[in-house]
């Protein structure tokens, strides 16, 4: 199993081998601010990766899309992911402001 940190709350949560962040987070009770549930179309769950950036699922066409849409093409050049589509492969370390206990 592999571990999400989640900054700047301090929450860590195990993750499966190929779960998403959105999915293992929910799993592990936790609150993670999104609008379609987790489809990948809002972008309110993207995560700026502060570490484990190659643990991570390659980022498909579908989210580049959705993130350029939503947020600028510039959202690409940073390490943005939307946690609903970014499997885990290993340690990752996450900062996203609103997440919290159910």
């Amino acid at each position: 199993m592999s571990r999400v940190t989640v900054q700047p709350s301090g929450i860590v949560f195990e993750v499966p081998d190929g779960e998403t962040i959105f999915d293992a987070a929910r799993a592990a009770g936790y609150w993670w601010p999104t609008s379609c549930g987790g489809k990948g179309e809002c972008t309110n769950c993207a995560g700026l990766i502060l570490r484990g950036m190659d643990n991570l699922s390659a980022m498909g066409r579908y989210e580049e899309l959705n993130l350029v849409r939503q947020r600028g093409r510039s959202a690409t050049s940073q390490p943005v992911r939307l946690c609903c589509q970014a499997r885990v492969h290993g340690d990752v370390e996450v900062q996203k402001p609103g997440v919290r206990p159910w």
